[in-house]
């Protein structure tokens, strides 16, 4: 696996995804798997003629409620002890530029900026320590939920399981160490305007912390992506809105709303 800090892309070409890599403002196909050892290949053209898809197709999305303090507090619930984790479905994954359909069973759909970790080979049991080894990169993510479904069910997997409601991209940042992305700004902004403003550093349990307690409860397979969480401000969206997720030395995220 290639350990340079890198922007690794998923594209359609000819109806036909493909890997490639970011070289500044250009994208060339990547030569073996992102999951092993690979090497620069072709062009394949410049970024802004290309149709990006979501980086990754995981197996499972792994999410993180109320890992930020003050989101906690919005919700008058309190910090948990331990990881509170649930899943969104692999069918909820879009990527960028692709639109968040709202769905007729909710009133209230809202957004919810996370940095997402995406693992690079199999994880079982690991500690915190050595929970790093096990990462391919890192993403922006975005935790559509339907709020009122997430107050009137008592679990989540509704709320937060309609497709298109897991946002990811543009790219994953390979190569980062764990301490990279301890302290990171992570916005959201709908129409240009910040909903939400936070640090990594935030966190009550860190990412590494995350792989850890997952990985000690199920085995995590190369491409399965962790949510870790969201800070204060989350609030609805609507049709005809831009929701932009933007995290530092990660990247952004842009996803129009439409109604179905």
């Amino acid at each position: 696996m290639n350990k340079h800090p890198t922007r690794l892309v998923r594209i359609d070409v000819d109806g036909v995804a493909r890997w490639g890599m970011l070289d500044g403002e250009h994208v060339h196909a990547l030569d073996g798997s992102p999951f092993s050892d690979w090497k620069r290949g072709e062009p394949l053209g410049a970024l802004s003629g290309l149709h990006l898809l979501a980086p990754v197709l995981p197996t499972k999305i792994v999410c993180v409620g109320r890992n930020y303090p003050a989101h906690a507090a919005e919700h008058a619930s309190e910090v948990p002890k331990e990881p509170l984790l649930f899943f969104k479905p692999p069918s909820s994954v879009i990527g960028p530029g692709a639109p968040i359909v709202l769905t007729p069973q909710s009133q209230q759909v809202e957004h919810e900026c996370e940095l997402a970790v995406v693992i690079g080979r199999r994880c079982k049991d690991v500690t915190p320590e050595h929970a790093w080894d096990c990462v391919l990169g890192t993403t922006c993510g975005n935790d559509v939920t339907a709020r009122d479904l997430q107050r009137q069910d008592s679990q989540w997997t509704r709320a937060k399981g309609f497709d298109t409601f897991c946002p990811l991209g543009s790219w994953i940042v390979t190569g980062l160490a764990a301490h990279d992305v301890a302290d990171l700004e992570v916005i959201c902004r709908v129409n240009g305007t910040v909903r939400q403003r936070g640090r990594t550093g935030e966190m009550v349990f860190s990412p590494a912390q995350l792989i850890a307690y997952t990985s000690r409860i199920m085995t995590l397979q190369p491409g399965d992506v962790i949510m870790t969480g969201t800070p204060a401000g989350v609030s609805p969206i609507v049709d005809g809105d831009l929701v932009e997720v933007e995290i530092e030395t990660i990247g952004t995220l842009g996803n129009p709303v439409e109604s179905p």
